[in-house]
């Protein structure tokens, strides 16, 4: 059972919002409100994950526990300077401790992961992907969404499976030119590392596919961060077109030393 509508209402009480307000907070039409206070209708998971950042609770709170108001005033959020969160510890599952084994995240449970990423029971429950060595450490893989990192028929292709090993947030050693996955509260984002900013607190990534612009993140925005070691695909790539003249031209170099040697 869900608890986010009577939450929402006291979320609303506390906060001292209309139904109008809320609804404006978070671009929704406000009989969508109405319809979540009174369990006709529940938010999707993008309003959900907005809505959990933009009060500092967690989803897993708005879905499984019905909040008093007295704990709700007891969070941060009401006051008025915000002191930043402790850094979660770093999560150890079982597939972490087995070898060759990695928990693979789907595309279609992206939402999923980020919101219950550091629940062990819910990241052993994952499906495992065996791997073909060993990767070092924490790992996971992701399915690619998109053609975001795919140029000239070479990079990411949509789903294929990327293979990553953990980058610890705390000491972040992240290499410009190398591809990470970023988990942020409201998408699971592959992008490759293009610059680092203000005395590293902020990245600036780019895709592959020129068609799609660059972006700045914030390291405090990312929940996890891995970096991509290797790719598993179905797609066999055609050479590209470099790839193409360098083996034509390979080709006639060696008709014309047989050619030569028949003289």
């Amino acid at each position: 059972m869900s608890f986010v509508g009577k939450n929402i209402r006291k979320l609303r009480t506390v906060k001292k919002l209309s139904q109008a307000a809320f609804a404006e907070l978070f671009g929704l039409a406000r009989p969508s409100v109405g319809a979540y206070e009174e369990g006709r209708s529940e938010p999707k998971m993008e309003t959900l994950i907005q809505i959990a950042q933009h009060f500092g609770l967690s989803v897993d709170l708005l879905l499984t526990k019905e909040l008093t108001v007295n704990e709700l005033y007891q969070f941060d959020i009401f006051k008025e300077q915000l002191q930043p969160p402790a850094p979660a510890p770093t999560l150890v599952t079982e597939a972490d401790r087995q070898q060759n084994v990695t928990p693979l995240v789907y595309r279609n449970r992206a939402l999923e992961y980020i919101v219950r990423h550091h629940d062990p029971t819910f990241v052993n429950a994952l499906p495992w992907l065996q791997l073909p060595h060993q990767l070092t450490g924490s790992t996971r893989a992701f399915e690619v969404s998109g053609a975001d990192m795919l140029l000239h028929r070479q990079g990411l292709r949509h789903q294929d499976i990327v293979l990553c090993s953990r980058i610890d947030k705390a000491k972040p050693r992240l290499k410009t030119g190398n591809v990470y996955v970023f988990v942020t509260q409201s998408k699971v984002l592959i992008r490759r590392l293009a610059e680092r900013l203000e005395g590293d607190r902020v990245l600036r990534l780019r895709a592959d596919n020129p068609d799609y612009g660059s972006q700045e993140l914030e390291l405090t925005q990312a929940l996890e961060i891995w970096e991509v070691r290797g790719v598993f695909t179905t797609h066999l790539r055609a050479p590209a077109l470099l790839d193409e003249r360098v083996a034509e031209l390979e080709r006639k170099v060696e008709e014309l030393a047989e050619r030569l040697s028949n003289l």
